[in-house]
C-alpha cells in the first residue's frame, strides 16, 4: 500500500478559528469562510434583508459559531437573525444551531433534520479525528420546519429558493440557498472548492448529477460548504474537477468490484493523480464503501469505512477545529 499525504505535516498553519472572515460577496450577501476547510471547518453565510437575516448553517464548535455570529452582528449593526436554514446534518454546519436566537425559526429539508436527531457524534465524538474536536457549551436544535423537496423564503425583498437536488448527493437532505437576482449559490457541501469531497452518507451517482444540476443555475457567485468563494472560470473549473473525482470514484468502484476487491484494497493500489493534493484524501475510502453499498443494495455499514479510512491514512483523520 503507498505511503497516503502526510496530512498532519501539509495543513495550512493559518486555520485556527480567528483566521476566519466575513466576505461580502454582494451587497448585504456574507460569506463566513473558515481556513483551511478540512474535516469540521467549514463555510457559512448570511443574507440581509430591510428586517433582518437568514443565516446558512452555523459551525462545529461554540466558540467557531460565536465568532461568525459576532462578526456578522458587527457587519451588519446587529440586524436580526430571523430565520435559518441547515443545508445538510453534519455537525459542522449544524452543531451551532443552539447558539442562534430562540426566535430564529430554523428550516431543513426532513432527512436532515431526522439525521441530526439520531446523530450520536454530538454527544462526543469518536476517536477517528486528531485532535478529537470538542464542540463546547452547544446543545442538539433541530429545524423548526421540515420541508421535503424545495421551498421560496423572501429576506425583505430579496428571495431565496432553498433547493433539493432530488436525490442523494452529499447526504440525503441536502438543500442549496440560491439567490436569483443576485446570482449566488450557496452550495453547501455539494461543492468542496480545492478538497477531496465526501458523500459516503449520500451517493456517488446523485453528487455526480447534481454538479450539472448546480451548473444549470448559472450562478456568478458559488459559497462552497468548504473552501474560498468561487468567482467566474473558478467556478467551471471546480464543477468539472468534481465530475473528474466522481466518474474516478465510479470507476475504481466497478474496477474492485469485478475484481473481488475491498473499497480498502482498491484505495490502497490507486494512484490519485490530479486529486493527490487535495486535502482529507483518505475520504476516497468513504466514498469507495458508499458506491460499493449502493451497487449492492445495502445499507453503508459507517463504523467499518471510517475505520477503513483511518487503516489507509495510518493515524486518526486530522482536523483543525
Amino acid at each position: 500500500m503507498p505511503t497516503p499525504p502526510n496530512q498532519l505535516a501539509d495543513r495550512n498553519p493559518a486555520a485556527a478559528p480567528d483566521a476566519a472572515r466575513l466576505e461580502e460577496v454582494r451587497p448585504g450577501v456574507h460569506a463566513w469562510v473558515q481556513p483551511d476547510g478540512s474535516w469540521w471547518v467549514n463555510n457559512a453565510g448570511a443574507v440581509g434583508g430591510a428586517e433582518g437575516l437568514l443565516v446558512i448553517d452555523t459551525c462545529a464548535t461554540a466558540d467557531r459559531t460565536q465568532r461568525f455570529l459576532t462578526a456578522l452582528a458587527d457587519a451588519t449593526g446587529g440586524a436580526p437573525i430571523r430565520l435559518a436554514v441547515n443545508t445538510h446534518q453534519h455537525g459542522d454546519h449544524t452543531y451551532g444551531n443552539s447558539l442562534l436566537p430562540a426566535a430564529t425559526v430554523l428550516i431543513g429539508h426532513e432527512e436532515m433534520r431526522e439525521g441530526l436527531r439520531t446523530d450520536f457524534i454530538i454527544d462526543g465524538c469518536p476517536a477517528f479525528w486528531a485532535p478529537v474536536p470538542d464542540w463546547g457549551p452547544i446543545e442538539r436544535r433541530l429545524p423548526d420546519v421540515a420541508i421535503t423537496a424545495s421551498t421560496t423564503v423572501y429576506v425583505g425583498e430579496r428571495r431565496v429558493d432553498l433547493l433539493h437536488p432530488g436525490g442523494p448527493a452529499h447526504t440525503t437532505g441536502d438543500l442549496v440557498a440560491w439567490l436569483p437576482d443576485d446570482r449566488v449559490l450557496f452550495a453547501g457541501d455539494l461543492v468542496f472548492a480545492g478538497l477531496t469531497p465526501l458523500v459516503f452518507m449520500g451517493s456517488v451517482t446523485g453528487a455526480l448529477a447534481a454538479v450539472d444540476w448546480l451548473a444549470d443555475l448559472e450562478p456568478e457567485v458559488i459559497v462552497p460548504g468548504h473552501g474560498p468563494v468561487l468567482v467566474g472560470g473558478e467556478i467551471d473549473r471546480v464543477l468539472n474537477e468534481h465530475r473528474r473525482y466522481y466518474e474516478f470514484v465510479l470507476a475504481l468502484a466497478e474496477g474492485g468490484l469485478a475484481r473481488g476487491a475491498t473499497p480498502l484494497e482498491v484505495a490502497g493500489a490507486v494512484d490519485l493523480g490530479e486529486f493527490a493534493g487535495w486535502a482529507d484524501a483518505e475520504r476516497l475510502v468513504l466514498n469507495l464503501h458508499r458506491d460499493y453499498a449502493d451497487r449492492a443494495g445495502q445499507e453503508i455499514d459507517l463504523v467499518a469505512a471510517l475505520c477503513d479510512a483511518v487503516t489507509w491514512l495510518g493515524h486518526p483523520m486530522p482536523t483543525s477545529v
